[in-house]
């Protein structure tokens, strides 16, 4: 198939959908794209008022019959048992109803039935018929081999917006992988349920590069697997012969649980609901730390605490900061599993009062910087100062920390270093 240069100009729409930024393989994607479009287009042109149903990429991909994947394709698929439909069907049984020839399934870490701790390794294991291979054990990067045995790899996980859950990187992998063996990759997009949240903290500095930061996006990137399929595609795998099918009906100014028909299966164990996810970003660099980020009690990543902390004095020191959009609440727990288990804590739980006002990356911030003053010896940035570095994506962030810098200061670095991130992919204006 011919390589085309877009713009790709809708009737009805100011503009371009897509930019010559993008060398894009002139493919299904853009049939599937232009069906999505017209669901968008037309509704407006005929003054209809309502929002056209939402649809995963996986339901616009049913409503085709698969058609993109037929003519004796053979396909393998890196997904898990959050990757549903609309109506709550599983991804891969959607393509085996349609008759495509499923060869095998690849699952990311916490593995396909997503009960396998974080950082545990994940074996392989079988699903019926359909192997499943493991992307969390001996390797985190897809068999070549094993790829040029098929000729589409699909992509289809959920994931929650912050670079530093994995399942990016295995998408980053994964497009490396299938460039090497000259097939296809084609991903289903799916929603980011923090998107409202915006961009924050930093872009990930190359030197700490790891599987808690694989590419150079800011901390909170602000955009779907899809979107970052085609900024990878431009900044990292121009060769890779990429597909992206497209959710229909979706916003990016609306949080998964405002979606219509947006199903939320915890994607790994200690992410329940989209608000543990909207609370994520502000909690997670508390692993790297000597507190509690609630793993093993009923609220993880919503509650964070330690032995040694005063539950008062701590939330006195947080409400002087007065960030927006969150309260604290003091809280004592006892870990039943990862740190500090069977131990009593004490700490604080985020009441986060309004989604919409408020800063992961701010709250995060001043967390640490309180902890820090109240417990300067006990916080400890040190010990386990290279995996911080690998989560914050950045050295300077602890470093400014342990030299007393202000709340303010860290934030301007911070937004420095996005300054001159371009998030632009051809799926922006559709999801607007």
């Amino acid at each position: 198939m011919d390589t085309i240069r877009l713009p790709f100009v809708w009737p009805g729409l100011s503009g371009s959908v897509c930019d010559e930024r993008f060398p894009i393989r002139w493919s299904m994607v853009l049939v599937m794209l232009c069906m999505v479009l017209f669901s968008l287009v037309v509704p407006r042109m005929m003054g209809a008022a309502e929002q056209p149903r939402f649809m995963y990429g996986i339901d616009v991909l049913d409503e085709l019959r698969c058609s993109p994947l037929q003519r004796k394709q053979r396909v393998g698929l890196i997904t898990n048992r959050a990757a549903v439909s609309r109506s709550g069907e599983a991804d891969y049984r959607v393509l085996l109803r349609h008759g495509v020839d499923l060869r095998w399934l690849m699952a990311p870490e916490h593995g396909f039935e997503i009960d396998v701790a974080a950082g545990e390794l994940v074996g392989e294991s079988r699903l019926g018929e359909l192997m499943v291979h493991s992307l969390y054990g001996a390797s985190r990067r897809p068999d070549v081999e094993l790829l040029r045995g098929v000729d589409v790899l699909l992509f289809d996980l959920q994931d929650i917006g912050t670079r530093a859950y994995t399942y990016i990187s295995t998408l980053y992998l994964a497009m490396d992988a299938a460039r090497e063996a000259g097939i296809r990759i084609m991903v289903l997009d799916r929603p980011n349920p923090v998107a409202p949240l915006g961009r924050g903290g930093f872009v990930l500095d190359p030197a700490v590069r790891s599987f808690v930061g694989q590419f150079e996006v800011p901390f909170l990137h602000g955009m779907t697997v899809g979107q970052l399929a085609f900024w990878l595609q431009r900044e990292k795998f121009s060769e890779v012969l990429l597909e992206v099918v497209p959710m229909a009906g979706y916003s990016a100014g609306m949080f998964g649980d405002e979606i219509d028909g947006f199903r939320f299966v915890p994607p790994s164990p200690n992410i329940p609901d989209v608000l543990t996810a909207v609370a994520y970003p502000a909690t997670v660099l508390f692993e790297a730390t000597n507190i509690s980020e609630g793993r093993g009690t009923d609220a993880p990543f919503l509650q964070f605490g330690a032995p040694f902390v005063d539950r008062d004095d701590l939330v006195a020191a947080l409400e002087r900061f007065s960030l927006p959009g969150v309260e604290f609440q003091p809280v004592k727990f006892r870990p039943t599993a990862s740190k500090y288990e069977g131990r009593t804590c004490e700490g604080a739980r985020l009441l986060i009062t309004d989604w919409n006002s408020f800063r992961p990356f701010r709250t995060s911030v001043a967390l640490l910087i309180a902890l820090r003053d109240l417990y300067p010896d006990k916080l400890d940035l040190e010990t386990n100062g290279s995996f911080f570095d690998k989560l914050a994506g950045t050295s300077l962030l602890r470093k400014m920390l342990l030299a007393g810098t202000s709340l303010d200061d860290i934030l301007a670095a911070a937004a420095r270093s996005r300054s001159t991130f371009d998030p632009t992919s051809p799926l922006d204006r559709l999801y607007r």
